[in-house]
């Protein structure tokens, strides 16, 4: 039974946290929220700082070296528009590697690059972005490494 209060009680904190997110995204013009595939795989939101910055993340699951949970989040800045639509962008962030125990493998920190390309249609809410990502692992040891993922967030106004 006490079990089942427990468990009660993190479905509702769930819930609430949800909605909680979901009433700050609408209230924001600019944040996007979607998916990313690659590496890592998962959920990615986005918010808009300025009409050329922004900070970016993403929660997923790592399937490369050292597989397990990924967090990341990066400061974005677009460099160069091939077109309206098309920006090119380039920033600096930080990504963690949880624990993975099954393979008796330490959390892994690291520094990220990325540099991508996105397609931000000016008549749908949505963005396109495909980047690459150069990283240097801080901890627990150092070691040059790289991840690669598309994506695409829906913008909620």
């Amino acid at each position: 039974m006490t079990t089942q209060i427990i468990s009660m009680k993190k479905i509702i904190l769930l819930f609430v946290i949800i909605f909680g997110i979901s009433i700050s995204a609408e209230a924001q013009s600019k944040f996007g929220l979607g998916i990313i595939a690659g590496e890592p795989t998962g959920i990615s939101a986005k918010m808009k700082l300025t009409d050329e910055s922004f900070v970016d993340g993403a929660v997923g699951w790592s399937f490369a070296k050292y597989s397990s949970v990924h967090i990341h989040a990066d400061y974005l800045i677009n460099v160069k528009k091939f077109a309206t639509e098309v920006p090119f962008y380039v920033g600096i962030g930080g990504r963690i590697k949880i624990k993975n125990n099954d393979k008796k493998e330490d959390t892994r920190v690291a520094v990220r690059v990325p540099v991508g390309l996105a397609y931000e249609p000016s008549t749908v809410p949505i963005y396109v972005f495909f980047e690459v990502v150069p990283m240097l692992d801080v901890s627990p040891a150092t070691e040059l490494n790289w991840n690669a993922a598309i994506g695409i967030r829906y913008y909620f106004n």
